[in-house]
Parts: structure tokens; sequence; C-alpha cells
């Protein structure tokens, strides 16, 4: 019997979350590949029943420290759907605008300290900031900026609070987005700058075969780089009302995870996120954006998950770009938010979190309590694609020797940013190889 091979990495680093990966191959190619996430569930939906709805925005904000904002606004766009509620256009920039910090914070921390690593060679930020120190400053400069944005429009930079159904509690005068317009303008030329570096990073060659091509999922917009708003649209037809989500996605319960994973209906696998977001809407993006693309030598279709980073950077220089633009043009609203009464309905709404499209839908009774919640997060979406990645990835890179295959499934993992939560951030790896037979268990 031949010698059975076994990589084990007890943590992988750089994600955000409780899980293990076990994969299993031969020479003749993946047997197995299960993303198992063992993080007990948090029941978020469950314990939200029987609160008010105004509550809903802060309750889910605290489901993730880093995009917290997408967490609220989603709950807010599905409990103004069920009210029969629609902002200002005021309030409806300033929603932009927090999102626009939102992403550029999380983008920033994703791009410098989580994903940047693997492309230097090191294991962590801290040791490639010894080597560095440039790239990890303009990083921590970036994210300075996206907080900024967040602090101001919603009162601190970690779970805001000034966030509500309607509106805000407090909208910004003229005068207080001025030092803020300053300091995104001199982060703006950074963003710059991280286009051009990310774009000058060596990358795996890896798409998917044309038999497997990925269905890139994200709202669209018909005037706008989308964030709260749009219909669902996919690389394969599909172009939806978010009011039809739960017909044509389903999420399924597996028995190795304690993470439902989402699935089309029709075809089952599919991809959210930045990705998705650049190729379904690339004609949305600023003209420096696309300058700055084609600057570059970036397609305006991308689909090596490897190059993930350079789209996340040109996200970045969107939001600073969106950010200055919607404060250039600022004319404060006349009421913080628009009121209303409680009535029994229900609503739903999906926007575009910093990983991709974060769906909400609550059901509420006539005296404004939730009755029934339901929120699917862009993690549980990807989990099946990022599974099929690594069937797809493995047989390309056998040849390498151990230390650098099991760091190449690593990679491809954080391709994703996965927030499996935001209590923990570690991942299990175990990657086992069977020489000369079929394969076997754990």
């Amino acid at each position: 019997m031949a010698k059975s091979k076994t990589i084990k990495v007890d943590y992988l680093a750089r994600v955000e979350g409780e899980g293990a990966l076990y994969i299993r191959y031969d020479d003749g190619g993946v047997r197995d590949v299960k993303l198992k996430i063992f993080e007990p569930p948090r029941f978020f939906e469950g314990f939200m029943r029987g609160r008010d709805y105004l509550e809903a925005p802060d309750i889910t904000a605290r489901i993730c420290g880093i995009c917290p904002v997408a967490y609220q606004m989603s709950a807010l766009h599905a409990m103004e759907h069920a009210l029969g509620l629609t902002p200002t256009a005021e309030l409806r920039d300033l929603r932009r605008l927090i999102y626009c910090g939102e992403w550029i914070e999380s983008h920033a921390l994703h791009i410098f300290m989580l994903h940047a690593p693997d492309f230097l060679g090191y294991d962590n930020a801290v040791a490639m900031a010894k080597d560095h120190p440039a790239i990890v400053q303009d990083g921590l400069e970036i994210k300075k900026a996206g907080n900024a944005i967040v602090s101001l429009i919603g009162g601190r930079e970690v779970h805001p609070i000034n966030v509500r159904v309607g509106g805000f509690y407090r909208v910004p005068t003229v005068e207080e987005l001025g030092p803020l317009r300053e300091q995104l303008l001199k982060a703006r030329d950074m963003a710059v700058q991280t286009a051009h570096w990310a774009a000058s990073l060596t990358f795996p060659r890896f798409e998917r075969p044309a038999t497997d091509p990925y269905e890139f999922v994200a709202l669209s917009h018909p005037r706008e780089y989308p964030m709260n708003e749009g219909r669902i649209v996919s690389t394969r037809g599909l172009n939806i009302p978010v009011e039809e989500y739960e017909t044509h996605f389903r999420e399924e319960h597996i028995d190795y995870s304690n993470a439902l994973h989402s699935v089309l209906v029709e075809r089952g696998a599919y991809l959210v996120g930045p990705m998705a977001r650049y190729n379904l809407n690339y004609e949305h993006l600023s003209p420096l954006v696309q300058q700055t693309a084609e600057v570059i030598g970036f397609p305006p279709f991308c689909a090596n998950p490897f190059q993930s980073i350079v789209v996340r950077s040109l996200e970045v220089l969107y939001a600073f770009d969106e950010a200055l633009r919607i404060i250039d043009s600022y004319r404060r609203p006349e009421q913080p938010y628009l009121a209303t009464d409680p009535r029994e309905s229900s609503g739903c709404a999906a926007t575009e979190a910093p990983r991709g499209l974060l769906y909400h839908r609550y059901d509420i009774n006539d005296r404004g309590k939730i009755t029934d919640a339901r929120i699917v997060a862009p993690t549980s979406q990807n989990q099946k694609s990022i599974e099929d990645d690594l069937r797809h990835l493995l047989p390309k890179f056998l040849d390498l020797p151990e230390n650098r295959l099991q760091a190449r499934c690593e990679q491809a993992i954080r391709n994703y940013d996965p927030c499996i939560s935001c209590s923990t951030h570690f991942l299990q790896l175990h990657l086992e190889h069977d020489e000369g037979r079929g394969g076997a268990g754990i």
C-alpha cells in the first residue's frame, strides 16, 4: 500500500471566524473538499423576533464589526420597504456616503493586512511591515479616511449609532464636511497609487474551465455603481427585483457545516462580491476609476479570483471619488429622518456589503414588533464557490512542494475575504494526499 501523505495546518490566518477546510486528493485529482464552519450559530434572526422595528439596524450592526453599515443599510431599507417610506435625495446621498466609508475601511483592511502578505511572501502584516513600511502606512491612512466618514456620519467608527429607519438621528452640516473633504482628497491620491501597486503583483494563473464558469451575481442600478439599491442580476441572465430573491435563491443545510450554503435554485453555486460588482457594473464606475484601470492594464471583466485584490483597490478609489462627489454637492436635509407609524407588513432589501450581496427580510405586526426575520450574508453565498475553486485549483498546482501547495489553497480562500464571524480570526486546514489509491478518509 502506498504511503499516505497529509498536510496539516492548525490555523489559517488572516480570515475572520472559526472554521476548517478538509481536502482529500490523489494523483488522479481532488476527491473531496469541505469548508467546515464549526462556529456555533449566533441566532440573530431568532432573537430579533419580538423586538421593535426601529431596533433592527442597531441589532443587526452587531453581526459584524468590520461591516456594520452594510447590516444597518439592509435592515433599514427592508423596514422602509415594509412601511412604504422613500428617503429624500439628500438622505439617500448620506447613506451612500457612509457606505463609501465602510467600503474603504473594509477593503483597505483586507488589501493591506490580510491579502498583501500572500503576494509578498509573508506570514502576516506585521512581518511584512518590517520590509514594506510604506505599503502598510498607506493602508492605514486609507483605512483611517474610511473610518472618518463612518465616524462623522454614523456617530462612531464601529457599530454606528446615528443610522435609523427613515434617515438619521442627526445629519451633518456643510461646514462639518469641509475637513473630511481635505482628508479624502489626500487619501484618494494614495488609492490611485494602491491600484498601480496591486496591479503590479504577480498573480497565479487561474480561471474556471469553460464547462464550469462563475455565475457572478450583484445588484445593478441604471445610473450608478450599486451600493444600496438595484435589481439583482447575473452573468447568466438573471434579472429580478429584490422581492423575488427567495424565489431564485435557496439556503441548504450541509451536514459538515454550521453555516447554510446558498445556491441559485436553477443552477447552484454563484459568486458575489467585488468581482461580481465590477464585472456587472463597470460602465458605472467613475471616469477616474475607469482611466486608472486602463492605465494599469486591467480589463473591464476579471475572472481570476487571485486578481480580486486589484478589483478591491479600484473599488476603494471609486468610493473616494463617490464620497467627494456627494460632499461637493451636499445640501443638508430639512429633516434628519422621515417619521411613520408601524403597520402589519413585510419588507425586504439587498445592499452591497464590501464582501457582496446582503439580503434582509422582516415581517412586522401592527405594533411594530418583528415577527420574523431572515438574513443572508455574503460569505454564506460564496461558500460553494470557494469549494469549487479549490477543486479546480489543486490539479493545476500539484507539482508544487507541499508547503507551497498548502499556501496556495489558503490564498485561494482569502481571495474571497471570507467573514465567518467577527469573534475570532482563524481557519483550520487539513490537506490530505493519498498516493496511488482512490483516497482515504480523514
